[in-house]
């Protein structure tokens, strides 16, 4: 081989190298296979991917385990699509996988098991890697916990459980939703159920006539009264909360089209740097509806009256109106979930502590709502005299003889079961995370979010200090909700999915013109 010839090989070895990207991504929920999706979609440099969770079935995360088929999800498949720019994507896969799924009577859509969804992502995960590697990525899945990071030489150094260090070019934070906050401190009391998921483990063992209390009135906590009533249980069950507020009851689904309130806008409002007080929204939501013909004093009742109609009440009339021909509500769940990312950090520290003091339980209502079929269960339970739904709640104490008694601004409620279906704690760092963000904020490589979770950057979802964002680290899923809001769904994970894996080759491109060694595979 003559020396010129040589040199050729060796300049496109070299060049090859170069275009390398190493990523760890931590944890193995629906977070991190919406981003390997992204990344096998993209037009990328190849390189190595570690994804780092300690779970048995990893991709399907806390929600989407192995679970009894009355948990459902509480979306269409078209919101439950992980492939960026193709909302069909687990619609083709239910018909693939030969998953016939009833339709709602009430809207003719599925909603799909939860259990079922898991499995979408786990096969959806196989898919990624798989094209991953065809394309020459070498990826790796540790099942071990990653508990602290450094910055070291323009990379991220992940220390795990078991002692070893692993040095990545960029790090995605993927660690999930934390377990229900232990509010009352009753881990570990005989008959207290510190988390009902997954509910096929946490229910059998409750007596069938035992009066159950269920702390929280959301999702979670429907989806364990859903679990109670599927394996017979005949005692009665109570919904205890501060607020008694329900999901609200989705509507019969209808193609919405922004006009106004867009993505599109805000980004660009973004870009100029304006200021954006929360009047302005306001107005431009009000325009929203006006082209669109739509009811705003409804809509505004449905946000601002929230509390004025006992939460039965609520239902049966939410139930009333799944075929609502106004679509103001669907212009708010569409709008709330696409922008919010974009909305929330051009708002000042006042407006949005007004939101998450006032609105905050309202928006999450409107905007995660319980399929209808969930809504007539739970109002047949409640008008059996079954199911009864109380707010006020401001204390909760063991009873000697077994059992609780949980404290309410009207009465004394007693049970023999707890079950604990409140919200994570507002810090929103789940438990095994902790170490971890923990190293991070001591190095100076994150900071906390007064809201919760991390401080990251709206465009890139970058970890950031005082304003500064990281070019190696990002969060993805609830650990950025203080910064972005409305994080936690599956169409937000698509979306800042996608942003991330474009920021890290955007910069992974420019690293390789002009510092090409912190990019080649070691």
């Amino acid at each position: 081989m003559s020396r010129s010839a040589g040199g050729t090989v060796a300049t496109r070895r070299r060049a090859r190298l170069l275009r390398t990207m190493d990523i760890g991504i931590v944890g193995a929920g629906a977070a991190a296979v919406c981003l390997l999706d992204a990344l096998s979609q993209a037009d990328s440099p190849v390189g190595r991917v570690t994804v780092f969770d300690p779970v048995a079935r990893p991709w399907r995360g806390r929600p989407y385990a192995a679970d009894v088929p009355a948990a459902r999800v509480n979306a269409v498949p078209r919101e439950m699509s992980i492939r960026h720019g193709d909302p069909d994507h687990f619609a083709r896969w239910l018909r693939q996988s030969g998953h016939l799924v009833a339709p709602d009577p009430r809207t003719g859509t599925p909603f799909v098991a939860r259990a079922v969804y898991g499995d979408y992502l786990a096969d959806s995960a196989a898919a990624a890697i798989a094209l991953l590697r065809e394309r020459g990525w070498q990826v790796a899945l540790e099942r071990t916990v990653v508990t602290a990071a450094v910055l070291a030489d323009e990379r991220v150094v992940l220390r795990t459980a078991k002692g070893r260090h692993h040095a990545a070019d960029y790090t995605v934070l993927c660690v999930g939703v934390g377990r229900p906050h232990d509010s009352y401190a009753l881990r570990g009391r005989p008959g207290f159920v510190a988390d009902p998921y997954p509910l096929a483990r946490s229910l059998p063992a409750i007596h069938p006539e035992a009066h159950v209390a269920v702390l929280g009135s959301g999702l979670t906590a429907v989806d364990t009264v859903l679990g109670l009533t599927a394996q017979g249980h005949q005692g009665p069950i109570s919904l205890v909360s501060r607020h008694g507020v329900l999901p609200a009851v989705r509507q019969r689904p209808v193609d919405v089209e922004l006009r106004h309130f867009t993505p599109e806008r805000l980004r660009a409002w973004a870009r100029r740097g304006d200021p954006v007080p929360l009047a302005r929204l306001v107005d431009l939501m009000r325009r929203e509806l006006a082209d669109g013909g739509h009811d705003e004093p409804r809509l505004a009742e449905e946000i601002f009256g929230l509390g004025r109609q006992g939460p039965v009440d609520r239902l049966r009339r939410q139930l009333t109106e799944v075929d609502d021909p106004d679509l103001g509500l669907r212009v708010l769940q569409r709008a709330v979930p696409e922008t919010g990312p974009d909305v929330w950090p051009l708002l000042s520290p006042a407006d949005r502590t007004h939101i998450l003091t006032h609105h905050y339980r309202a928006l999450m209502s409107l905007c995660c709502p319980m399929p209808p079929s969930t809504a007539v269960t739970l109002l047949a339970l409640a008008d059996a005299g079954q199911l009864r739904i109380r707010s006020g709640l401001h204390g909760v104490r063991q009873r000697a003889g077994g059992g609780f008694t949980l404290a309410t601004a009207h009465e004394d409620l007693s049970c023999d079961t707890l079950v604990n279906a409140v919200s994570p704690p507002a810090h929103r760092i789940p438990v095994q995370a902790r170490a971890l963000v923990a190293s991070l904020v001591a190095a100076g490589a994150a900071a906390a979010h007064p809201h919760g979770g991390l401080a990251v950057e709206r465009a890139t979802s970058r970890l950031t200090v005082e304003g500064r964002p990281s070019t190696r680290l990002h969060a993805l899923g609830d650990l950025a909700a203080g910064s972005l809001f409305f994080t936690f769904g599956i169409p937000s994970l698509v979306d800042r999915g996608a942003d991330i894996t474009q920021a890290m080759i955007t910069h992974a491109e420019l690293a390789d013109r002009t510092s090409p060694r912190v990019l080649a595979l070691r």
